[in-house]
């Protein structure tokens, strides 16, 4: 197939990574996970002993991070400077930090430039929350994907049970609707549906479902050209 650069956009826990790397797989292209290179920059930043209100501190621990995106057997690997930090950044502490990071402009400047060189090849299959609305705002294919908040909690429960057994399905319900408020509400690049990006509600769906009728929306676009 053509090549081509695949925005996929949508809310904490909608799945967007896993069908995003799913895509990727099927078309041979290079899946590229935003959320984790936040994750990253917030787990460095913890680390640090920084809080996320420091945010002079926290832009330059971001400017000097080398983070790489490795694809491995078991998905996609993470490291920071060299690091294999895939699971760290999967953390209760990361992820309770992670939207006030990305709040960060200057945070979101810097990452921003670097997922754009990472699609300047196309062949991209690129997920996050403001990747058709700024990151590739010509990627010619644009998805946004979202679901009822119950069952993008129940999906995550699922996710996270052997890590985190004290959570609760309510408390991550509470945590998952807070995450779509700050990141619709945040003032630099906020979670939207790009006016040419096709609503997917997943609610309904499975994964094999979502991930073959983007397919069919990448053999239209490639057709149609």
């Amino acid at each position: 197939m053509e090549k081509i650069n695949i925005a996929i956009d949508g809310p904490a826990g909608a799945g967007k990574s896993t069908i995003a790397r799913l895509v990727a797989n099927e078309l041979d292209f290079v899946y590229v996970d935003t959320g984790a290179m936040y994750r990253a920059v917030t787990w460095s930043v913890l680390k640090a002993d920084l809080r996320p209100d420091q945010e002079a501190e926290v832009v330059q621990v971001a400017t000097r991070l080398d983070i790489r995106l490795v694809p491995g057997k078991d998905g996609q690997q993470v490291y920071v400077d060299g690091q294999e930090v895939t699971a760290a950044i999967r953390s209760a502490e990361v992820t309770g930090n992670v939207s006030r990071i990305s709040q960060i402009p200057e945070v979101r400047r810097i990452l921003t430039d670097k997922q754009k060189l990472l699609a300047a090849d196309k062949g991209v299959v690129m997920d996050g929350r403001d990747i058709g609305s700024s990151v590739l705002p010509d990627a010619e294919l644009k998805i946004f994907l979202t679901a009822s908040v119950r069952i993008r909690a129940e999906r995550r429960f699922k996710e996270i049970q052997d890590d985190r057994p004290e959570v609760t399905l309510e408390q991550l319900e509470q945590e998952i609707a807070s995450r779509d408020r700050m990141d619709e509400q945040r003032e630099t690049s906020p979670l939207v549906q790009a006016p040419d990006a096709v609503l997917l509600d997943t609610t309904e769906m499975s994964i094999a479902e979502v991930v073959e009728r983007i397919l069919e929306l990448c053999r239209a676009k490639v057709g149609g050209k």
